[in-house]
């Protein structure tokens, strides 16, 4: 009998998880001067009974910082803010994992701090605007090309922002190469011309992300570490490529060599882009041994059926969670769902839209 349900326990690495239910990372810009806060540790916990929580994207540096209120975890004083939210998530007895997200050329210099840069792995800015609070919105500029002393400063960066996270109380970190921002930006052929050792082939395209992951797996441990990719999404100007299944299958296969905790595939489609083909997330499932996420247009019956079918070991869900803070009892106890989600309010500032999405009765009288 299969006992691989949305509501059954899972090991991921040495962290078990009380259900198969993730909650998916997004952007959500209340970290004013770039620090978490009081709403952002009482956000998380709200959403503590998910099997495991990934946070937004997190900078692991000044200029991986692209968007307005967007948290870092490269300065002590941040790491201590982050306490708050941690330990919030593990009185409700969750687990939650670091998103640690280099927006590269997905910035403005307005959302930086004095002295910071914006960086790419080539100078070709990405075709959009980026909101700013002090001017609105503001068309993306031409990142600086990265120099290859930036490209192994970006390297230490990441891993000390993996040590910042672990003091901070996270149980792991999720590397963010997906929806456009820096890591893919090197692992797609129409963001990095370079041609040195991070450029060129799809093996030298990809070296950034798994020398990352393989220094911040040494630094804190790999079953601590996992990857999110996004083959086929369009984010961030990001064309598709001839090679994406092959650059994607390499990668997989690498990571798993390094023996990471995960993969988190994100497929977009619901949102527009083309669908990540089931035969590559099928091979990824084959070259890849430890868990694998999928997430993407989530329902829990689907997620079901991928969890029984094994190609998915954990579902994430997105928008769902935002409001529905209780998504996991609501499913497990098939009752209805809050479908009302106020947009203007993703990437607000205050608590409107963000921690005043109701829960159900039961759970309230229990809180």
């Amino acid at each position: 009998m299969n006992t691989k349900t949305a509501f059954s326990a899972h090991q991921l690495g040495g962290i078990a998880l009380n259900n198969r239910l993730v909650m998916a990372p997004m952007t959500r810009s209340r970290a004013h001067d770039n620090k978490p806060n009081k709403l952002m540790a009482t956000y998380y916990e709200q959403r503590a009974s998910a099997g495991l929580i990934i946070s937004e994207g997190v900078s692991p540096s000044p200029n991986g910082l692209g968007y307005a209120r967007m948290p870092g975890i490269f300065s002590e004083q941040q790491v201590d803010a982050w306490k708050q939210v941690t330990a919030a998530v593990h009185r409700r007895g969750g687990k939650i994992f670091a998103q640690l997200m280099h927006a590269g050329r997905m910035a403005h210099g307005l959302n930086l701090p004095k002295g910071a840069r914006v960086l790419a792995p080539s100078p070709i800015a990405a075709d959009g605007h980026i909101w700013t609070d002090q001017e609105g919105k503001k068309e993306l500029p031409i990142p600086q090309g990265m120099s290859a002393g930036q490209v192994e400063e970006v390297i230490v960066e990441f891993i000390t922002a993996a040590l910042n996270a672990i003091e901070a109380g996270f149980d792991g970190i999720e590397l963010h190469a997906a929806n456009g921002y820096l890591l893919e930006q090197f692992l797609s052929p129409h963001t990095n011309r370079r041609t040195d050792n991070y450029g060129g082939s799809i093996e030298k395209r990809s070296r950034l992300l798994l020398e990352i992951a393989e220094a911040v797996g040494d630094a804190i441990g790999r079953d601590r570490v996992g990857v999110r990719i996004s083959p086929y999404g369009v984010a961030g100007d990001m064309p598709n490529y001839p090679e994406i299944d092959e650059t994607y299958t390499y990668v997989a296969t690498k990571l798993n060599d390094l023996g990471i905790a995960y993969i988190h595939i994100a497929d977009h489609s619901a949102g527009g882009a083309p669908e990540v083909p089931l035969t590559l997330k099928r091979t990824i499932r084959e070259q890849f041994t430890n868990t694998l996420i999928l997430s993407g247009g989530y329902t829990i019956s689907r997620a079901e059926e991928d969890l029984t079918s094994g190609i998915a070991d954990l579902v994430a869900f997105g928008k769902p969670f935002i409001s529905n803070p209780d998504l996991v009892e609501r499913l497990s106890k098939g009752l209805p769902l809050n479908i009302k989600l106020d947009a203007s309010t993703l990437y607000s500032s205050n608590a409107k839209g963000y921690t005043d999405y109701p829960v159900f009765e039961e759970e309230m009288v229990n809180a």
